[in-house]
């Protein structure tokens, strides 16, 4: 997983001028034409197009769901069916106790990881005992407040581990806390021989408030600011993003069943997937498709309800809309995951 090291700002400095990033046509967030020619047939329906495998990358369950029975439940056949891994959180409370059940048990589903959580503003030296010599392959978990000495001095010891370390911003960011942010991911990468990957969170999409207008909201600075914020961490070439349940003050809407139909909530999964595209065009134009990684679990910090199957359908739907072949879709639910978080 090693890399060359960055080449951070010097401390303290921002780089002004990021890239400026292309701008979406509207046709990317509307059903194309009926009237378009049959000499130039159109792609795939989103329905149809599903990864070979998935890997869900950011699965949240119970302490007591060591055989991973909720999540089953909810990825349903879609998600579940062509499941190869998942990289797990460890429970806040007695993960050594949760270990000890996992393994335990014969899993059904291959764990390529697991989370293991760390605070960022607290003091650190060691991992915890109970992830030594253990036969899952580990990564590390925190959250983002602000940047501080002691932040910085403890995500250069995450990082220096040698395993990924996802960071969770928790929230949309404002400039100063942005910047704040990028002066803790330069301090703390500078002076590293090597570098494991950083995965953030609550970033795709971020949280923003659903009665705000597609069209208002595509010249909102809160959008804005999103946009330039991508193109900046885009300059650090180990960071990854993950892609998953937003906090938008809603449940993430089901997937049809086929049975009935339900028109509000068909006229709201299009709405949800008209708002993801606007923040995944952004990002897949910044970083790439090799930098984005499905997860069916939302954000701790969130107080939504989602489903792993029904936001996997919304992922899914929302990234084939825009177009992108097969190879892209493979990536960002599977590939991209197993080799940040594969042993």
């Amino acid at each position: 997983m090693a890399s060359a090291p960055l080449s951070p700002l010097s401390p303290g400095v921002r780089k002004k001028g990021p890239k400026v990033l292309p701008t979406l046509p509207a046709s990317a967030f509307s059903p194309p034409n009926s009237g378009t020619s049959e000499r130039f047939p159109l792609p795939p329906s989103p329905s149809t197009v599903h990864p070979e495998f998935v890997v869900d990358a950011h699965v949240v369950i119970g302490d007591h769901d060591a055989n991973l029975a909720s999540w089953k439940t909810e990825a349903g056949e879609a998600l579940g069916g062509r499941i190869g891994g998942v990289v797990l959180a460890l429970p806040a409370s007695d993960p050594e106790k949760f270990i000890n059940g996992l393994q335990a048990k014969e899993q059904e589903i291959p764990i390529l990881s697991l989370m293991v959580p760390f605070d960022l503003q607290g003091a650190q030296s060691n991992l915890p005992h109970y992830v030594t010599g253990l036969s899952i392959p580990i990564s590390l978990s925190t959250s983002f407040s602000k940047s501080t000495p002691e932040a910085i001095a403890n995500l250069k010891w995450a990082l220096s581990q040698g395993r990924p370390v996802d960071i969770d911003v928790l929230a949309a960011l404002s400039d100063s806390a942005f910047e704040g942010f990028e002066d803790l991911l330069s301090k703390a990468t500078a002076d590293l021989p090597s570098l494991p990957p950083i995965v953030l969170s609550s970033m795709l999409p971020p949280p923003h408030d659903l009665s705000l207008s597609i069209v208002k909201l595509m010249k909102h600075p809160t959008y804005r600011a999103f946009q330039s914020q991508t193109a900046a961490l885009s300059l650090f070439p180990e960071l990854y993003i993950k892609f998953l349940p937003p906090s938008w003050d809603a449940p993430t809407p089901a997937t049809p069943t086929g049975v009935a139909s339900d028109d509000a909530n068909s006229k709201q999964r299009t709405e949800w997937k008209r708002r993801v595209k606007m923040y995944l065009g952004p990002v897949m134009e910044a970083l790439g498709y090799q930098r984005i990684i499905f997860g069916s679990s939302p954000s701790p910090a969130s107080h939504n309800v989602s489903l792993a199957g029904d936001w996997y359908e919304i992922a899914r739907e929302s990234l084939a809309e825009l177009g992108v072949e097969q190879e892209f879709v493979d990536a960002v639910f599977c590939e991209n995951a197993k080799k940040v978080y594969g042993s």
